[in-house]
Parts: structure tokens; sequence; C-alpha cells
């Protein structure tokens, strides 16, 4: 048995953090489902980008929606939507088999709409509607403008996918949001069953303090966040608001850890799924970390519940010069940006490829 597989068996679910027409047609993505213990995927703009031009997998296609005169945001969620609904069929097995615990895929609303809640939910809601699959979310930033558009997708049963957290209050406030909502459907007698994840992202927070903290505190910052954040969602799952919504057949908004790949040449390749063990949550990982996970890869401890060590170690981080609140502010205000950037990439990628195709100057 691999150490995929007995991290499954641990609790915890593995996802794949990437999607590529090749990787459904390879057979690739059914051989990690079989062999690894993936339950799940994740997309986003800089995963598709590399995907659409990277490749001729998706040109056929391209050009017939082209010719059509579908503008490129519409061609892209086409050619997204075509994909992961296949994926999401090869999941649905274990989608059945876990009540909908597993067997999801993403899909992300225009990360242009990070700072405007009417349009976010507006698109949410026609993505969601267009997919017409059951195990698919819909990835929404947890910006100040994503709380009430998470509260109101959540209300309206829409299953999202809370992107762009970074620490434990950030995901305070997207739980309350997605309480909020599951509140709102049960004064309005409606059932309380709808998925949610909330996904803190995790190794940008050692990427960003590596050139400024001492050896010692390298590379821990990122995992002591997480504990807390991991602390955060067991008082949660702990509370009475949470218990009374259980009761009536809430499930739990499940803690996702992403941007687990290594950054850091001197951290083992499989340094933050060793690290970061905890059942009830979800790790998203890129394929070359499942790979090197199931070659050589080892279960650490689990996540403690109390957080552990992660305030002293927070502390010392602190009085290293980092102000930590700060430093989540703009981890997450860069990262809307740089999804922003990779979706204009993403654009202007897809306006070259279609041109060219056509055989015209883009």
């Amino acid at each position: 048995m691999n150490a995929a597989t007995r991290l499954h068996e641990a609790g915890q679910s593995l996802w794949l953090d990437n999607i590529t027409r090749n990787l459904l047609t390879s057979g690739q993505l059914a051989r990690y489902i079989a062999e690894a213990a993936v339950t799940g995927l994740t997309s986003n703009p800089s995963i598709y980008d590399k995907a659409i031009t990277g490749s001729g997998d998706y040109d056929e296609q391209a050009r017939q929606l082209a010719a059509k005169g579908l503008d490129e945001e519409a061609l892209f969620f086409e050619l997204a939507l075509d994909d992961l609904t296949k994926a999401a069929g090869l999941f649905e097995p274990v989608w059945d088999t876990t009540g909908g615990v597993d067997g999801w895929v993403s899909l992300e609303v225009s990360p242009r709409l990070a700072h405007d809640t009417k349009k976010t939910v507006d698109e949410a809601k026609a993505l969601h509607q267009k997919a017409d699959t059951p195990n698919l979310f819909i990835k929404v930033p947890g910006t100040r403008e994503g709380l009430p558009a998470i509260e109101e997708l959540t209300f309206e049963g829409v299953p999202v996918n809370v992107t762009l957290l970074f620490s434990a209050q950030q995901y305070q406030d997207v739980v309350g949001a997605y309480l909020d909502g599951l509140e709102r459907r049960k004064a309005a007698g409606l059932e309380l069953n709808v998925p949610s994840v909330a996904s803190l992202f995790v190794s940008r927070w050692d990427h960003a303090t590596m050139d400024h903290l001492p050896a010692e505190l390298k590379d821990v910052l990122g995992i002591a966040v997480a504990k807390q954040t991991y602390r955060s969602y067991r008082e949660t799952l702990a509370s009475k608001r949470w218990a009374k919504l259980a009761a009536e057949g809430a499930r739990p908004q499940r803690l996702l850890f992403a941007s687990t790949g290594t950054k850091d040449s001197a951290k083992p390749d499989t340094y933050y799924i060793e690290a970061l063990v905890a059942p009830q949550t979800i790790n998203t990982i890129p394929p070359a970390t499942i790979e090197a996970f199931v070659d050589h890869g080892k279960l650490g401890e689990f996540l403690p519940v109390d957080g552990g060590d992660a305030d002293q170690v927070i502390a010392k981080v602190t009085a290293a010069g980092i102000d930590v609140p700060a430093l989540a502010a703009k981890l997450q205000s860069d990262g809307a940006a740089s999804f922003v950037r990779a979706w204009e990439d993403l654009m202007r990628s897809i306006k070259s490829k279609t041109a060219a195709l056509a055989g015209t100057a883009p």
C-alpha cells in the first residue's frame, strides 16, 4: 500500500491540482484514481493557460466554437466545462460511494469579478446551471466582496469552493458566510445539504518570507498558519451553531489545503503533504508531488486539534519582523491580482490561437 492510499485511509482526501485534455484521454486521471487514491480535481486559469496553449488538444473544438462567434471568455468556459464534466464522470463512482463528500471537480468564475459581488453570484449561478453536473464546485475567492457572494450562493444551493484564503481569520469569515447561507435556507424551509470547501493556501507564506526570516524560521510559517486554521475548523465543527445545522442535515464546509507543492529546493518534494495530515480535510496536489508522494512519501503526525505550537511559531515570526495579519491580507490581494493576470494571459492565448487556427492575424 503506497503513502497516498494510506493517507486516504487516514481520512484525508487527495485532489489533483491539474486538468488537461490529455490527462483525460490518455487514461492518466483514471490511473491516479485507481493507484494514488485521488478523489477529486481542481483547476485554475494558470493551469488552463498551459493546457490550451501547450498542446493542440483543444484546437479543433476551439476552431468550431470561434466559428460560432463566441468571445474568448465564452469559448474558454465551453472548453473547460467539456473537460470538467468528463472528469466529473470519472469521479462519479467516488461521489456516489462517499455520498457526495468526495468526487468533486472545480471551475473558477472569472477572476475579473473578484471584487464584484453581484457579477460573481450571477456568473457562478450561470456556470453551475450550464454544467448541469452534481459534483462540480464553482470556485469563488474569499475576498471581502466574495463573502456576501458565498452566503448568497450557499442560500441558492450552489456548491462553492472558496479560494484564496491565507489565515484562520479569513477562514472564519468564510465559514461564517457559509453558515449564514445555511441558516437562511433553514429559515426558508429548504434542505441544508449544500456542499462547500474552504481552500487555505499554504506554501505561498514561506515563499513570501523566504528572504526575510532566519534559517530556523524558514518554511515553518505556512504550516503554522495551517495549524491555526485547522484549529478554527475543528472549533467550528464542535460549536453549538454548527450542531444545530448538522442536526437538520447540513454537512461541513471541509477545509482544503492548497498550494502544497514544495517551492524551496532545500525541502523534500513531499514536505507539505507529510506535514498537513488531518482527517476530514483535503489536500490538493500537483501531479509531480502526487507521483513523488506515491513513490517515497511518508505519513507525518496528524495536525493537532488545538493548534499545537502554531501560536508560538507565529509569535517568533512576528518578533523577527513579519506582520502576519498584514501579510495575510497582502497575499490574498496579490493572489487575486495574479489570478487576473493569468486570466488575461489565458484570454490573449485563446484569441491568438483561434486567430491562427482561422488563418488570420490575431
